[in-house]
């Protein structure tokens, strides 16, 4: 039951080669699927080979599954990682949309079945998919993802008041580079946001904080374009209670299947 997860690169529309992991759902010819794209959180981490229940899950469900360790990820480099200094929303989502560009090439995604949906730091590049390239996704889901750099900077707690400026260092000073990430915040730019959108978001996040995912949903509802928000009371950054995941992981399965097509009763 479980799919076979393939090391896949390609190279990013400046040059640099570019890993990541290929889940296809068992039994489907590799041509014209459903896809979701799953860049990961940190983001100064990487994805690895192994077993994945999120990505299970939606191979599950007749989805193929692509993620990416676009510049900025570790376990390549120090020059690999300072690629992404300062490239939230430009270089380092290049990465991402070249990734959706490359399964399009190879005939393996449906080009008007493309969802994106990350966590954390990936359900930044899920708002920035969306808003910067909106012809390439379907729809997305942005799970306690940032929307405002601005306001997540603002937040950083009293304890990590020396992680600050690296802080600066790697995303951004809120002064210096202003323009920068205004930028590279989609709240700023939601005017551009068209594909349906499902959010989540626990109400006691301490690193996201509620007012990131409060934001861009205001932004597009005022605008008409549907938005899905679940808010659990209970919850941090990424929901621990049993109930609170089943709760999540059906409804992204139903607004997945409503928008890409999957294949719901595959359980």
């Amino acid at each position: 039951r479980i799919a076979p997860m393939k090391h896949v690169s390609y190279t990013s529309r400046d040059g640099l080669t570019i890993h990541g992991y290929l889940t296809l759902p068992l039994g489907k010819e590799p041509k014209n699927l459903p896809v979701v794209i799953h860049p990961h959180g940190g983001p100064w981490v990487r994805d690895g080979w192994g077993f994945d229940p999120q990505v299970q899950f939606l191979a599950n469900r007749g989805l193929a599954v692509l993620q990416m360790n676009f510049r900025g990820s570790t376990g390549y480099g120090r020059a690999f990682w300072e690629a992404g200094f300062k490239e939230w929303g430009r270089s380092m989502q290049d990465d991402v949309s070249d990734g959706v560009l490359w399964l399009i090439n190879q005939g393996i995604a449906d080009p008007k079945r493309v969802g994106i949906y990350g966590a954390s730091y990936g359900g930044y590049a899920v708002l920035a998919g969306l808003a910067f390239t909106p012809d390439l996704y379907a729809c997305g889901v942005d799970y306690v993802g940032v929307s405002n750099i601005f306001t997540l900077l603002e937040t950083i707690p009293p304890y990590w008041e020396l992680g600050r400026q690296m802080l600066y260092e790697q995303i951004g000073d809120p002064e210096k580079d202003k323009e920068l990430l205004k930028a590279a915040s989609p709240v700023f730019h939601a005017d551009r946001i068209t594909a349906p959108l499902f959010v989540a978001q626990g109400a006691n996040d301490p690193r996201v904080k509620k007012a990131e995912s409060d934001q861009i949903v205001e932004a597009l509802r005022s605008r008409g374009i549907e938005v899905e928000y679940m808010v659990k009371e209970n919850e941090g950054h990424g929901f621990r209670n049993e109930e609170n995941r089943f709760d999540f992981y059906r409804a992204m399965e139903r607004f997945l299947a409503t928008h890409l097509g999957s294949l719901s009763e595959q359980h």
